[in-house]
């Protein structure tokens, strides 16, 4: 059983992966689901399971503001959403 858990996970992460770089990605994509997406779906599950409206949403977004600072291959990070959402307030003045 454990065998075909792995064999699963490899083909969903780094199945069609040809290159260095695409493997990255795939383990990029990876552990953020680990991290992020499997336990907000687990609380969502109990918010809806208790009669609360549930929404979700992936920004994916690149801000301008990363340009030379990260990497091409990093899209949005965790809270990069916010500046977009509360219209930059976070950045104003001397941040």
């Amino acid at each position: 059983a454990t065998s075909a858990v792995v064999d699963g996970l490899y083909s969903e992460y780094l199945g069609n992966a040809d290159s260095p770089a695409q493997v990255r990605d795939s383990l990029l994509e990876a552990l953020g689901d680990v991290f992020f997406v499997f336990s907000s779906i687990e609380v969502a599950k109990f918010h809806r399971d208790a009669g609360s409206p549930v929404y979700f949403y992936e920004f994916q977004h690149r801000p301008s503001e990363t340009e030379g600072v990260l990497p091409d291959f990093v899209k949005a990070d965790h809270g990069a959403e916010m500046a977009f959402v509360f219209g930059k307030p976070f950045l104003a003045g001397d941040v």
